[in-house]
């Protein structure tokens, strides 16, 4: 009998992270918000995707900050059915999406949603963001310098889900939608992400199964939930009567098949592992 103790490789933990679907009304239905990943990024290069990214140690630090007085942590938790340190996921959403495509959810003093149509003020906010990608200030000291508190209350909460075992980088993800800003334009950041792309839900999934627009399960599924939506009003309201937010954990097929919750063959699938 061989006694050897074999070497079992544990599955990546996932980080947890947030990402947030930014979306606009247009003459002909909806149109969502596209970054595509820079060519040499070391997760999912060239694809498309929504901003967004992991929680950083600031994020936790505003349920204590005053710098979001729209939504408290116990509210935030709940929703996300955690013990605390909910409000950091839409933190941490409001955050990426400043940092990759410049658009920012904060409200000024007067409880208005920031405009950069200002060219003064629009020049101040990029250097803001060029200073947080660079990593010399933190999002909080710019929300304080700028006297402006989160708009986490326009973010609407509506789906999780979780990478597959076995991949190298794995997400515990957090997805919500949000309304563009009025007043402000995306720009991609020239580091993780190099382009910045309004589309139909309905065309970005035709130009994926053509071939020309790559995109990841999560990013595919939820633009078909969101294709039958004529306006952004219908949509949110859409996403907020779900009653409950089911977490999707894909298992991958020895063909490398990605198989979601509910589908054939999924039960049937290795569990030993999940996480």
């Amino acid at each position: 009998m061989n006694n050897e103790k074999r070497n079992v490789q544990q599955p990546a933990v996932p980080m947890p992270s947030a990402t947030v679907t930014i979306v606009r009304d247009a003459p002909r239905g909806i149109e969502v918000l596209m970054m595509k990943r820079n060519l040499k990024s070391g997760f999912v290069p060239g694809m498309y995707v929504f901003p967004g990214g992991g929680l950083d140690d600031t994020d936790l630090f505003f349920k204590n900050n005053n710098l979001c007085n729209c939504l408290d942590d116990a509210s935030a938790s709940g929703t996300l059915g955690v013990a605390c340190d909910g409000l950091a996921y839409w933190v941490a959403a409001i955050r990426e999406a400043f940092e990759e495509s410049g658009l920012l959810l904060a409200r000024d003093e007067a409880g208005s949603v920031v405009s950069l149509t200002d060219a003064r003020i629009a020049q101040r906010f990029t250097e803001h963001r060029r200073q947080l990608n660079a990593g010399t200030t933190e999002f909080p000291a710019l929300l304080q310098a700028e006297n402006l508190q989160l708009a986490a209350d326009q973010l609407t909460y509506f789906a999780h889900w979780i990478t597959p075992v076995g991949l190298p980088r794995r997400y515990d993800t957090r997805f919500f939608m949000a309304e563009a800003p009025a007043g402000q334009e995306p720009l991609q950041d020239e580091r993780e992400t190099i382009a910045a792309t309004w589309v139909s839900p309905g065309d970005a999934l035709s130009r994926h199964q053509r071939g020309e627009f790559e995109m990841r399960t999560p990013t595919v599924r939820t633009l078909e939930s969101f294709a039958d939506y004529d306006t952004v009003a219908n949509l949110r309201r859409g996403l907020a009567a779900q009653r409950d937010v089911r977490v999707m954990l894909p298992r991958i097929g020895p063909d490398g098949r990605r198989v979601l919750p509910g589908e054939p063959g999924y039960e049937a699938m290795d569990t030993a592992t999940d996480a």
